[in-house]
């Protein structure tokens, strides 16, 4: 088999490097963004027959929620992390969920047969695209004419405290689109995403705001870890050589502590639901 076509080489070299291997960990125990999973899925409407696409699927646990309730359809997950996807497909069969499939891939690029599916699905995966109209231009072109789409990604950074205080804890500073890797609020304003998805072949689009907390693990420990591994707090360990480790750790706990309470640590932020149809 061809080895997978990726343009996204600074997201691959990431998902496929200690951050895939971080997130596929912490995925395992539900840290982080599970609570908006349910209300993506809600929003776009699955139908039983459906065939839905999940882009950026991680270790899969959306792609099984759908290929259920696609019961006579099926559920397909595309992810840059082929560690991820190797996990993914683990957990299909140790569920039994026979129509879900999994594949490594770069949406943005990836030659998806036209119109093979009915929905497109992604949760806090359709941010980091290189090239964002070409990859919904090409998420179109894998939709049929009416076909649905329907993602997660948050809103504004400073709407986000799951994002910014930890952050501003590490740096003594509130962040700022300079300070940190900020990728992740590349779709977070209606004005801009909605005429690139115009563009992109798609109408009908809709943002509904979700403002929940989201869970970052068991108690303060889980959830240092958690930010210890993530591509955000590495990068700013690796730009500043004073920062120890063990100094991000004691200023996260800090932080943290603030959001634990005895379910575990919960921390707030605004989120949209986006929600399109294939035109045309």
């Amino acid at each position: 088999m061809a080895p997978p076509q990726i343009v996204n080489r600074e997201q691959s070299a990431a998902w496929n490097g200690p951050e895939g291997a971080h997130w596929a960990e912490v995925s395992e125990r539900r840290v982080a963004h599970a609570d908006l999973s349910a209300p993506l899925l809600d929003a776009v409407r699955i139908e039983r027959a459906d065939a839905v696409l999940d882009v950026g699927c991680g270790i899969g646990e959306m792609t099984l929620d759908a290929a259920r309730r696609a019961a006579d359809g099926s559920a397909t997950g595309i992810d840059l992390s082929e560690l991820m996807i190797d996990r993914a497909r683990i957990s299909a069969a140790a569920a039994r969920v026979d129509n879900a499939s999994f594949f490594e891939g770069d949406a943005q690029v990836h030659h998806f047969v036209p119109g093979a599916f009915d929905v497109v699905v992604s949760h806090f995966g359709s941010m980091f695209f290189g090239d964002p109209v070409a990859a919904f231009k090409n998420l179109a072109t894998a939709l049929r004419r009416g076909g649905r789409l329907a993602l997660v990604c948050p809103q504004a950074m400073d709407r986000c405290t799951w994002y910014v205080e930890p952050l501003a804890g590490l740096l003594d500073a509130r962040p700022t689109q300079h300070s940190a890797p900020s990728a992740m609020f590349s779709l977070a304003h209606p004005t801009e995403v909605e005429p690139m998805l115009h563009e992109a072949g798609f109408g009908s689009v809709r943002f509904r705001s979700a403002d929940t907390s989201l869970w970052f693990g068991a108690d303060v420990d889980a959830a240092v870890a958690y930010y210890l591994g993530s591509g955000p707090v590495r990068s700013i360990l690796e730009r500043d050589p004073d920062l120890t480790t063990a100094n991000a750790r004691e200023r996260l706990e800090r932080v943290l502590e603030r959001f634990a309470d005895a379910s575990g640590v919960w921390i707030p932020g605004s989120h949209w639901i986006l929600t399109a149809t294939r035109s045309g």
